[in-house]
């Protein structure tokens, strides 16, 4: 089955992002593709560079790239919510003059585009 998750949420906001997290794992774990990861709204601030998590806590940006890299995961940041919370690929910084890129490695900016292709292509569409 072809699912694809859509993360709403910022890491230590609430649980959601790691029910997320938690989710993934378990479909690639019993066989299901993911699609796509689209992070929107709060969830942008899953692919952000910058944040320092304190020692004690749990890195969920960390643990998103290591899911995303090991299984070659799409991980679409929407470029709305992304460019007025102030997260920027080289691309974004440079169309919008700023002084650099705060994009983690393994996310991309697009568009909602990318959500409407992950709903068409899709089994399953779950929202955290």
């Amino acid at each position: 089955m072809k699912i694809s998750l859509l993360i709403m949420s910022a890491p230590g906001e609430n649980q959601s992002n790691q029910s997320a997290l938690s989710f993934a794992r378990a479909a690639l774990d019993a066989g299901h593709e993911i699609y796509r990861l689209f992070f929107y709204e709060q969830g942008v601030g899953t692919g952000t560079n910058l944040a320092v998590v304190p020692q004690d806590e749990y890195d969920l940006r960390a643990a998103w790239q290591e899911l995303i890299q090991q299984h070659d995961l799409d991980a679409v940041v929407c470029v709305a919510s992304a460019l007025k919370r102030g997260l920027l690929n080289e691309e974004e910084a440079e169309r919008y003059e700023r002084p650099a890129a705060n994009l983690a490695k393994g996310f991309t900016i697009s568009g909602l585009g990318q959500w409407v292709d992950a709903c068409i292509h899709s089994d399953r569409l779950v929202s955290f």
